[in-house]
């Protein structure tokens, strides 16, 4: 594929580039150089919030998605000898920017898809509303409003894109565990009862807030305006390890590991009663249950879901177990491992609790899923080295586990 995901910015009246522009020419082009080819095509350009007539001329700024260069005339000019990308420039309006891409020449994907796959950037869910909300052009000019229906093949179409709406989620000093952290990425053990990221019912203290806090705001945008930096999440009530990006190409590497599965996530678990047999797999579609929208259940034509378990100790009339994730669905090892008759000890949505293990909970202040993210591994998307990361269970989930102890 050619430059994906380029977000080439610069004012629409813009001054002879900085000498500091031309000096870095040459290194943009090995950089550029480096960049995979193919059939698609990106470029954007996006008009500036300074009047021409009143307001200095400002120079532009790098994008944080794609290749990062300085933009100026003849850093621009080169980036584009080197790619083939051809130059089309548009009168636009104010705070939107205009992305061409060319589709694979491949017949029968779906127009969501196809530009997702020319767009890397661009996450197929923002896409399908990009689509959905008439952004989105043909070459003909021809709105496109059906995210299901065929692309052309080879087809040329060019995407609006607004200007992301300014964030409201305030930073706020909340303790986090930080287990890495580089410019590129933060890892952290998160805490039993912190949400994730700003929804009904929790409009902060969660841990977009604590990240705005500790990174001073340097987060990832491709998640949208309440998810700066999340990649993947947790449920509230289970602790562990998870992976927060700072950069959008960080952002874009981490979540095509988590598409393609290729993440190592282990998680303990205390279960009701004791698997047999010891170890194995559930290999079940998960949806949202037709019952009970609240509800993840296993649900034929659902997502394809796949849990690996095994029994690392056994304890009264229940079970230490590891479950290893193939998949990342929401509530998947809860509904699995209910599924087999062993649910989670202490989950109030898929479980029941024994009266063997009533009072224990209620003695120890028990009061969430025995759940807890014990291990994460990825390549790092920018370095390349690999990475993994292992957390011992909390001192909650630790006291329930020695109380169990046979």
């Amino acid at each position: 594929m050619s430059p994906l995901g380029w977000e080439c910015q610069y004012p629409s009246n813009p001054g002879p580039p900085p000498r500091s522009a031309r000096n870095a020419a040459n290194n943009a082009a090995g950089s550029i150089s480096n960049v995979r080819r193919g059939s698609a095509a990106t470029l954007v350009h996006s008009t500036t919030s300074v009047t021409r007539s009143s307001a200095p001329k400002t120079r532009p700024h790098t994008s944080t998605s794609g290749v990062a260069f300085a933009a100026s005339h003849n850093l621009f000019r080169k980036a584009l000898e080197i790619s083939n990308v051809i130059p089309r420039f548009y009168d636009m309006d104010r705070g939107v920017s205009t992305i061409e891409a060319r589709t694979a020449d491949e017949a029968g994907l779906r127009l969501d898809r196809a530009l997702a796959d020319a767009l890397p950037t661009i996450s197929r869910e923002r896409l399908k509303a990009l689509i959905s909300s008439g952004q989105v052009t043909d070459e003909t000019g021809t709105l496109r409003r059906d995210p299901s229906s065929k692309a052309i093949p080879g087809g040329l179409y060019r995407v609006m894109v607004p200007d992301p709406t300014p964030a409201h989620n305030e930073a706020q000093d909340i303790a986090l565990t930080v287990v890495y952290e580089d410019e590129h990425l933060i890892v952290i053990d998160k805490q039993a009862g912190l949400v994730v990221h700003p929804a009904a019912g929790n409009l902060d203290g969660t841990l977009v807030n604590a990240l705005l806090h500790h990174c001073g705001g340097s987060l990832s945008g491709i998640g949208g305006v309440a998810r700066p930096g999340i990649v993947h999440r947790i449920d509230k009530d289970t602790s562990g390890l998870m992976v927060a990006a700072k950069t959008d190409r960080a952002h874009v590497g981490l979540a095509k590991q988590f598409a393609a599965h290729s993440i190592d996530r282990r998680y303990k678990a205390i279960v009701s009663g004791r698997p047999a047999p010891p170890a194995g797999s559930v290999d079940a579609p998960l949806a949202r249950s037709p019952q009970n929208r609240k509800k993840i259940a296993i649900v034929q034509g659902g997502k394809r879901a796949v849990t690996h378990y095994s029994t690392i100790e056994r304890l009264r009339e229940a079970a230490l177990v590891e479950c290893r994730l193939e998949t990342g669905r929401t509530h998947q090892v809860r509904v699995h491992m209910a599924s087999l008759g062993h649910p989670l000890l202490g989950d109030p949505v898929y479980g029941r609790t024994k009266q063997a293990h009533k009072r224990d909970l209620e003695t120890l202040g028990f009061h969430r899923q025995a759940l807890h993210a014990a291990r994460l591994g990825f390549i790092h998307p920018i370095k390349s080295n690999a990475l993994a990361f292992d957390s011992e269970m909390p001192a909650d989930m630790q006291e329930l586990f020695d109380t169990l102890l046979v």
